[in-house]
């Protein structure tokens, strides 16, 4: 090296610290040439027993290890905290803010040059990136992988898009109970995270086409001897890095957060991608903007044919090409010269890029939806902004004027639902109210509400549904979502009355709720906010510092890059 590493201020020269540094390590077995100036690599690791995507990771990070010490330098592992979506409440993504801030201290206090995320699971991707953007370290994101296929009665099924489809049919009479119980155990088959285009294939995805990951990166099984290469290969990767001094920020451009919003319209990718890229770029200083989804996406067609937009699973999408294939298809609609973790460009990582299974990767001319990508909305009931996935929405209620029908909170809405007397047909628009971030807390999944059973026992399968939730990327149908301000802020949305009249818009962009200002001045003075399930901890700081949807859910003192200085000495 020509230059000292930041791992020198621990490890180099010959004082009383440097001896502290350098002889507890030993401890492990260390020779003393591991400290000889050598890049010392962090290996983040969001491996839990408590996070089922991610219980692989111990397995797969020997992979990463060997890939570093190939390439020269000494890598070592550090846990940080996993936030499981299947497991944790009242929603992983009241915990994103908290583990990324785990991550940003981890790396800056720590003696390491550079680090490799191993993010798998919805929020353990965003989470891990943010905070290695607050320290702009070089970085380079090894996803864990998607299961395999389900297999239920001789057909495929994808995780959380059929859970939501079998529910349905179990409360519409037309699957029973012993069905529903026996596609739980088909449903995940393997290690590995959704393998729909859910949040975890979306944030993968982004990861590889913002470029901070290996092309391939996003389709690899869990299981496939490819995703161990690809772990090795990029820890040979991150050490280079670190010599060449490729550090986040040289990544992280605008061009590169257009690139991923582009991509993200190709494959029909998951809602909650709006809210992790703006809080990332938020931390590395992009000017980013929830207005930049549509500028940006909306004239991409959905061109992967994969749930819940379209038919596939991520099986098929791998060994159809996988990614760089969706992205050489729409070269044209991004920008090429956009730098990546290789030291390559975009347009040279996907040059070679084949399309081997034309059914599952669609000419652009047979796309799922000619404009896919992310709709915000705009209107008197979200000023902020609001946002809707065309390419999962039903196309007969992309228009759509509908009676409301509010439930003021999630037990509102669960205790009314399924009420014979409740006075709602499927011209109705369902309101959910206090779901979003200071409201739940955290902005959890349950904006895509199960539509009542009475209706269900119809045939009714979509209605317009308006939230300041969010929705799982494996979920489907026209869901409002993100509405901000929030209700719980006193946004417009916590003034919505049974019997108003919404109107929704999606080609103009609009969404209007038919009441007259003078009425919402009346109604806004008998409002009162709700008042937070707990007090103390961190779910205050969350509810009193979090920023709404339109700027990423981050916390307000965590936006911007802190950099990695080298604090001062512990003894």
């Amino acid at each position: 090296m020509t230059r000292k590493l930041r791992s020198q201020a621990w490890f180099g020269g010959f004082g009383k610290d440097a001896f502290i540094h350098r002889s507890w390590m030993k401890n492990n077995g260390l020779p003393d040439d591991a400290f000889d100036g050598r890049p010392v690599i962090g290996i983040c690791n969001t491996f839990s027993e408590l996070t089922p995507c991610n219980a692989h990771f111990r397995g797969l990070v020997e992979h990463v290890k060997a890939g570093i010490l190939e390439a020269g330098g000494l890598p070592l592992e550090f846990p940080v905290f996993s936030c499981g979506e299947s497991n944790l409440r009242p929603t992983a993504m009241l915990f994103r803010n908290l583990a990324s801030m785990d991550v940003e201290e981890a790396i800056r206090g720590n003696p390491m040059d550079g680090v490799v995320l191993m993010a798998g699971c919805d929020k353990t991707t965003p989470s891990l990136v943010m905070g290695a953007a607050s320290c702009d370290v070089p970085a380079i994101v090894v996803s864990g992988g998607p299961m395999l296929n389900g297999r239920f009665r001789g057909k495929a099924i994808g995780s959380g898009t059929d859970v939501w489809k079998f529910s349905e049919d179990v409360r519409a009479g037309v699957m029973t109970e012993q069905e529903f119980a026996a596609a739980e155990s088909a449903m995940s088959r393997s290690p590995g995270h959704c393998m729909t285009m859910g949040t975890a294939s979306t944030m993968a995805s982004m990861v590889e086409s913002l470029g901070l990951a290996l092309p391939g990166n996003a389709a690899y099984p869990a299981v496939d001897a490819h995703r161990a290469r690809l772990a090795r290969l990029s820890g040979r990767r991150i050490v280079d890095m670190v010599k060449e001094d490729l550090r986040l920020s040289k990544i992280l451009t605008l061009k590169a957060f257009a690139n991923a919003i582009r991509v993200n319209g190709a494959i029909g990718g998951s809602t909650n991608a709006v809210v992790h890229l703006l809080a990332i770029a938020g931390r590395i200083g992009a000017e980013l903007s929830l207005d930049d989804w549509d500028r940006y996406g909306r004239d991409t067609p959905t061109i992967l044919n994969l749930m819940p937009s379209g038919q596939f699973l991520m099986e098929e999408f791998c060994y159809a090409g996988g990614l760089p294939a969706v992205m050489k298809e729409i070269a044209d609609l991004l920008d090429l010269d956009a730098l990546t973790v290789t030291g390559k460009t975009v347009g040279e990582n996907i040059a070679g890029a084949e399309n081997f299974n034309d059914e599952v990767i669609l000419p652009r001319d047979k796309a799922l939806t000619a404009q896919g990508g992310i709709a915000v909305l705009r209107g008197n009931l979200a000023p902020n902004g609001a946002i809707l996935k065309p390419s999962a929405a039903s196309p007969e209620l992309m228009r759509h004027r509908g009676r409301a029908v509010v439930f003021e909170n999630i037990e509102h809405y669960k205790a009314r639902v399924d009420d014979p007397a409740l006075d709602i047909d499927e011209t109705c628009v369902m309101v959910l109210k206090n779901c979003g971030p200071k409201g739940y807390p955290g902005m959890a999944e349950v904006g895509n509400m199960a539509l009542p059973q009475k209706l269900l026992e119809k045939g009714v399968r979509d209605m317009v549904r308006i939230s300041d939730a969010r929705m799982s990327g494996t979920a489907f149908g026209t869901v409002v979502l993100h509405a901000a301000p929030e209700a719980a802020v006193g946004g417009p949305l916590a003034l919505v009355q049974d019997g108003d009249m919404i109107e929704l818009d999606v080609e103009n962009r609009r969404l209007h709720l038919e009441v007259s200002d003078d009425e919402l001045a009346r109604r806004r003075q008998s409002w009162t906010p709700p008042v937070p399930d707990m007090q103390g901890g961190y779910q205050s700081l969350y509810v009193e510092r979090v920023l709404q949807a339109d700027r990423g859910a981050d916390l307000d003192f965590l936006v911007g890059c802190r950099g990695h200085d080298v604090p001062r000495e512990s003894h």
